[in-house]
């Protein structure tokens, strides 16, 4: 930055009034809290941490001096802006998976087909033998493990199917009306609003590592 384009003495002063008058609404929200979702406390949260960034950058700027605030990073979600009392809500869950253990996966597949070769060929698809070829495909493996089970009990049994749990979230979103039925199918996932995220609980072992071994893991509320 050249001399000519770096803040003056006031501008920094100025960024530090302002992180004291977000400091004091800040903590003017917590005291005041109608709950442990309160959306002026999350609003309060992200104003304190905008005011300290603008703050952070022009010290280092000016005085190349550093604050030890750390900036909480842009994939927290934002405040919440949901109706008061939604009417209607939406769940929606990702889990991964790696396959670990194809062969193992072929052969809960295989077997699934050999006891109902209707079920697994409605599950694999209307295009695929589902009975002659899982036992050498994984991806129509896939199918038939999928339409057999339901997610819950694929996730509580992941590792006799040959597979390895990878990171899994799950956002409860407000909604103001319920959808009609079939309005959202073709698209699922493009009306999510992370606005209007109530709570959301994450599992990864980004949190053991950082937890310890002796730590318990437990669900994130609107983690940020």
């Amino acid at each position: 930055m050249s001399d000519a384009a770096q803040p003056s003495a006031a501008e920094v002063r100025a960024a530090a009034e302002a992180v004291k008058a977000a400091l004091d609404r800040h903590l003017d929200a917590v005291e005041r809290r109608s709950g442990q979702d309160d959306p002026a406390v999350y609003a309060a949260f992200d104003e304190l941490a905008a005011a300290a960034e603008v703050y952070d950058e022009l010290l280092y700027d000016t005085y190349d001096e550093v604050t030890p605030f750390e900036i909480p990073g842009s994939d927290a979600l934002p405040a919440y802006a949901g109706p008061e009392d939604p009417s209607a809500l939406s769940v929606l869950i990702r889990r991964d998976y790696t396959v670990a253990e194809p062969q193992r996966l072929l052969h809960q597949a295989q077997r699934i087909a050999d006891l109902d070769p209707d079920a697994a060929d409605e599950a694999a698809g209307p295009s695929v033998d589902a009975a002659a070829v899982v036992g050498s495909s994984v991806h129509a493996a896939l199918g038939v493990l999928f339409g057999e089970f339901e997610p819950d009990e694929i996730a509580s049994r992941h590792k006799e199917f040959g597979l390895e749990e990878g990171d899994s979230t799950l956002w409860v979103a407000a909604a103001d009306e319920p959808a009609e039925p079939g309005e959202w199918l073709s698209a699922p996932f493009d009306q999510a609003d992370p606005q209007r995220v109530v709570c959301r609980f994450d599992v990864s072992a980004v949190f053991d590592e950082e937890l310890g071994d002796d730590d318990l893991l437990e669900p994130l509320d609107r983690e940020r």
